[in-house]
């Protein structure tokens, strides 16, 4: 880890000039005293670090030096840039890693495409925290330490033990042979076995979590696409409801955001779109859809259009007289 943390500050002084140590501190998430002994590591090993005195002092490196990286063009590095911009950094709890590779990639590329790539990754917003209707998205919250020890039981082949709060049950210790990790719409789940059954879990119900020393009973080959897609089919066909619905395209995204999944889409001749949407139940679909007022139209199954006429009927009654 301090070698990656060397060859950072070797980067951020190559790219930004002079900096102080407190600066030098909060980007590479540190003590300055840390600092202060990386910058002796490096002169020492014959890196060209300076130490400007003084009130607008700092370190710099020696006009010139530069670390040899080489084989990356300007669309490869802006490509890797706008990759992990916006909430994908975030993913996996690696925000500080994809940092540090991205300054490698900035200063892999040659001195005359270096300011070009800055100009234009700043020309790209990757998933902003709100959309045009100023809705904020909602970034799960993980308990502190939890994805560390789930990412590093993945990664090592590990069996995990973990105290989950499952929705309206009490907490209960789980031990598992984790899969892999999967994130979907900024949730990020665990897919497991537990004692030989398929198993999947949020990581944001997780209160503490830790990795075990024996290894995990899984297979050497993983395809987390198939297991996902299996899953999820597994999990759609019990306890929930399908709902055929024809929605303006307007509103189109809001529907996407309430619904549990998408089974079918297909736009009619109207301009419209035709959903085939799955909801926990008729409750959860009729509040979804109540959302969208008149830019709806519930075409099955008759439960949920009843409910919502019931509904449109009680409010109407409501205020009949005024």
């Amino acid at each position: 880890m301090r070698a990656d943390r060397l060859v950072s500050l070797v980067l951020l002084l190559r790219q930004r000039g002079r900096m102080t140590s407190d600066e030098l501190a909060r980007e590479l998430e540190v003590s300055v005293r840390t600092v202060l002994r990386d910058i002796d590591a490096l002169s020492t090993a014959g890196v060209p670090v300076y130490a400007d005195r003084g009130r607008n002092g700092g370190f710099s490196l020696l006009p010139g030096f530069r670390t040899e990286l080489t084989g990356l063009n300007i669309d490869e590095a802006l490509a890797l840039i706008t990759a992990g911009s916006g909430r994908g950094e975030r993913a996996f709890g690696l925000s500080s890693a994809l940092t540090s590779a991205l300054r490698k990639v900035v200063d892999a590329l040659p001195e005359g495409h270096r300011l070009g790539v800055d100009n234009a990754s700043r020309r790209f917003l990757v998933e902003p925290e709100s959309d045009l209707l100023s809705r904020r998205l909602v970034t799960e919250e993980l308990a502190s330490g939890v994805m560390t020890e789930v990412r590093r039981s993945v990664l090592t082949g590990r069996r995990l033990t973990f105290n989950y709060a499952a929705p309206d049950k009490e907490p209960r210790w789980h031990t598992v042979d984790p899969l892999g990790l999967v994130t979907v719409r900024d949730r990020t789940y665990l897919l497991a076995t537990r004692s030989g059954e398929d198993r999947t879990y949020r990581l944001s119900r997780m209160l503490t979590a830790e990795g075990l020393p024996e290894p995990a009973d899984r297979p050497d080959k993983v395809d987390l696409d198939r297991i996902w897609a299996e899953r999820t089919a597994r999990f759609l066909s019990t306890d929930h409801i399908s709902v055929l619905v024809r929605v303006h395209p307007t509103r189109r995204e809001e529907l996407l955001s309430t619904a549990r999944a998408i089974r079918a889409e297909q736009v009619d001749g109207d301009g419209w779109v035709r959903l085939d949407a799955t909801f926990e139940d008729v409750r959860h679909a009729v509040w979804a859809i109540w959302q969208l007022h008149t830019a709806a139209d519930v075409l099955a199954p008759d439960s949920v259009r009843e409910a919502l006429r019931e509904r449109a009927a009680t409010i109407a009654d409501r205020y009949a007289d005024q």
